[in-house]
């Protein structure tokens, strides 16, 4: 019984997104692909590098949204991403995030700069 149980928890295991999720890897933190940065900012806070992917999650899109407006400056005509005010937190940027990727997996394998802005632009799009 206690097998039958074990066995059980596994396939559920692979069924329930979250769930089936391995630790954070070093190849996360390259960045590569939008995986990448969903590992990081969907990292369970029992993961023993859980506040190093949180940050690296909250730092790179951060980071890239000010690249953005740094070269989007006095360009508003030209902007794709008009963020709130107030502006959300970052935990709940990276929530959002990995909640519209979830329904968008498409774009996993896509550069996460990319995935960042789909994602930016269908949830703020400024106004034409």
């Amino acid at each position: 019984m206690f097998k039958e149980l074990i066995l059980s928890l596994v396939l559920v295991s692979f069924l329930v997104p979250g769930l089936a999720g391995a630790a954070v890897t070093d190849e996360d933190f390259v960045l590569s692909t939008t995986q990448n940065l969903v590992n990081l900012c969907s990292v369970s806070p029992s993961d023993p590098r859980a506040k190093e992917a949180i940050q690296m999650c909250e730092g790179f899109m951060l980071g890239a949204y000010h690249y953005y407006l740094a070269t989007n400056s006095g360009k508003n005509d030209m902007r794709l991403v008009c963020m709130p005010n107030p502006t959300p937190s970052r935990n709940d940027v990276a929530a959002m995030f990995v909640e519209w990727i979830n329904a968008n997996p498409q774009y996993l394998k896509e550069a996460p700069v990319d995935s960042e802005f789909r994602f930016m632009s269908a949830k703020w799009p400024c106004k034409k």
